[in-house]
């Protein structure tokens, strides 16, 4: 993570499943970025962690489940709920 994030921030990638959390900051360039909102991923949204074990991440995001790598879920700062 490596940028002093706020008390209680991680990356989207740190949560276990079944946890939710809210999205505070993507930390990602231009065309991540814009691959991410399109999917959903915005600050303010409300995530939650449906698979995070081996491959891509499985995250319901407004009630469609997307998946997401690790290092895009890298990019996403989130504040577990």
């Amino acid at each position: 993570m490596g940028q002093g994030a706020a008390k209680g921030v991680v990356t989207l990638d740190m949560l276990p499943p079944g946890s939710r959390a809210r999205v505070v900051h993507i930390d990602a360039g231009t065309r991540a970025l814009r691959r991410l909102i399109e999917m959903g991923i915005t600050p303010g949204t409300v995530l939650e962690i449906v698979r995070n074990y081996g491959g891509p991440i499985l995250v319901r995001v407004r009630g469609t489940i997307i998946a997401l790598g690790k290092g895009m879920a890298r990019k996403v700062l989130v504040e577990p709920l």
